[in-house]
């Protein structure tokens, strides 16, 4: 079978429920126009949110493997520790190593569970009025090497790829229809690539903090419309078109707790790329304890915003680069499934049969994952590209969503007399 003719149902899974939507004899071609018109159909719906998980960002930011690496080889070099983590003068650089790697041990290539065995030990032991120093210096060295890896500088060569890929995708988000909603993203991510990408594209953003020197926390920011008045005359507004809502379910490494006169008592400031993790950030480490933290302030805030989101109708929910590893955004997705009978939800991943909602039947939940090949830079050699990656769901998929109706009936029918000259 030649290149062209080689089936898309062999390649790709694009599910409604548990029904496959290619035909019997798609070619490749036509599996990835499929996808593509679906999504500009459902992109099309009156309320838009994003879920963006640590997939969107893995081009600039470690994944857990290789940030496992980076810890192992901070720990066997940990006899000189810097001035931001405290310990004991007498502190055993043996028994330091001797810790980790009995913890390590059992939870082999899991930082995740590393990081919670040591936090559970420390909990106990506030619990019955006991502290181990090296136990708190271990979590210590673990978090500062994580924020190092998330605190990079944005505009760098290495987060050249992924900044480029945020600033197209909110290129196309922020010009929506002015009739429908404005895009609410929700992200997992604690790095700034969106903040970034959007002062870049000079978008308007709301993510929960008021403006001027000292911008602080209040939730009910994100019931705000943001309009502009058309007419002078009259008092006649119409909502602002380059405007998205960023919802940061995991917290920020810009955000802090403060001590200022306000009823949430969290800050957002500037952040110098590779500087050190401050006492009081705000956010939430990958631990398998996240869901207990994320019931604190500000996460139950805006865990709340996103089951509120949710919850209205006609609302469509594009999942990208999440594991499904957090309980409590997992039940947030579960409830408003049961509640309102107008979301749907689309899926990039395979992550069939793990995750609950891979094995329903309900077809307001679509799957879309696969490989396809692709040109190189150079046009003569080809590479394998995934389907459900950040990179080419923001190339491929993603519409651009202030394309008129009436352009996208004048491209189908242009396309269908070029099919019909060639079939002369």
């Amino acid at each position: 079978m030649s290149e062209a003719k080689k089936l898309a149902k062999e390649h790709f899974i694009f599910k409604q429920g548990q029904e496959t939507l290619f035909g019997e004899n798609d070619s490749i071609e036509d599996g990835i126009e499929k996808i593509r018109s679906k999504l500009s159909d459902l992109t099309n719906i009156k309320n838009l949110h994003f879920l963006l998980g640590a997939g969107a960002s893995s081009d600039a930011i470690p994944a857990m493997a290789p940030l496992l690496e980076k810890v192992t080889k901070a720990v066997d070099n940990a006899k000189n520790f810097p001035d931001f983590i405290s310990h004991p003068e007498n502190l055993s650089h043996e028994e330091f190593k001797k810790l980790y790697q009995s913890v390590k041990h059992n939870a082999p290539n899991n930082l995740e569970n590393i990081l919670g065995t040591l936090y559970s030990k420390r909990e106990y032991q506030k619990g019955v009025g006991e502290t181990d120093s090296l136990n708190d210096c271990l979590i210590k060295l673990i978090e500062s090497e994580i924020y190092s890896s998330i605190n990079i500088d944005c505009t760098s060569a290495p987060a050249e790829l992924s900044l480029d890929l945020y600033k197209k995708l909110y290129q196309k988000l922020s010009l929506r229809n002015k009739d429908l909603a404005r895009v609410n993203v929700f992200t997992t991510n604690n790095d700034l690539l969106s903040e970034t990408a959007l002062g870049f594209l000079n978008i308007n953003y709301n993510n929960g903090f008021s403006s001027g020197l000292s911008r602080t926390f209040n939730p009910a920011r994100f019931s705000y419309t943001f309009s502009r008045k058309v007419d002078p005359s009259v008092e006649k507004y119409e909502p602002l078109e380059n405007m998205v809502y960023l919802f940061k379910l995991h917290g920020s490494i810009s955000w802090v707790e403060s001590d200022e006169n306000s009823f949430f008592n969290i800050k957002e400031i500037d952040v110098t790329p590779n500087e050190p993790p401050r006492d009081k950030n705000v956010l939430i480490y990958p631990t398998p304890l996240k869901q207990n933290k994320s019931l604190g302030s500000p996460y139950a805030d805006l865990i709340r915003e996103f089951q509120n989101k949710l919850l209205l109708q006609h609302s469509v929910l594009i999942v990208i680069g999440y594991s499904f590893s957090d309980e409590h955004i997992n039940n947030a997705i579960y409830s408003a499934l049961a509640s309102n009978s107008s979301l749907s939800v689309i899926i990039f991943g395979n992550y069939y049969p793990k995750e609950n909602l891979t094995r329903l039947t309900d077809r307001r939940i679509y799957q879309i994952s696969g490989e396809v090949e692709v040109p190189t830079d150079n046009g003569v050699t080809r590479k394998k590209e995934k389907i459900h990656y950040f990179n080419y769901i923001v190339n491929n998929f993603i519409p651009d969503l202030d394309r008129s109706k009436d352009s996208e009936i004048l491209e189908e029918f242009i396309k269908s007399m070029k099919s019909i000259g060639a079939q002369k």
